[in-house]
């Protein structure tokens, strides 16, 4: 995705977490799942034509940013929060502001 620098950051971060060494089990499941899901849901968002929809996913990927920051705080990883929070405020910008509608 070019010049989409909110994809970029969340695929860094996306990155990072796969670098984390996990206990097998519902935690890794879920944190690999979560993690995921941010940056497909932002690739999906930025796909859809209209703002109201393209929000919608990024809001969607918001929250599973903030499930991942959830399970690094559980991990004790306190390292990859700032990234996380980098992340989190370039996508609640972009929240704020989705894009025209191209209709």
């Amino acid at each position: 995705m070019k010049n989409f620098r909110t994809y970029d950051i969340a695929m860094e971060f996306y990155e990072s977490c796969q670098k984390v060494k996990l206990p097998t089990g519902a935690i890794k499941n879920q944190f690999e799942r979560s993690s995921l899901s941010i940056v497909l849901n932002l690739a999906e968002g930025v796909g859809r034509i209209s703002s109201k929809d393209r929000k919608k996913f990024y809001v969607i990927a918001m929250g599973s940013l903030r499930e991942t920051i959830c399970l690094l705080t559980i991990l004790r990883r306190k390292d990859l929060l700032h990234l996380a929070d980098k992340t989190a405020a370039h996508m609640y910008r972009l929240i704020q502001n989705p894009g025209g509608d191209s209709a």
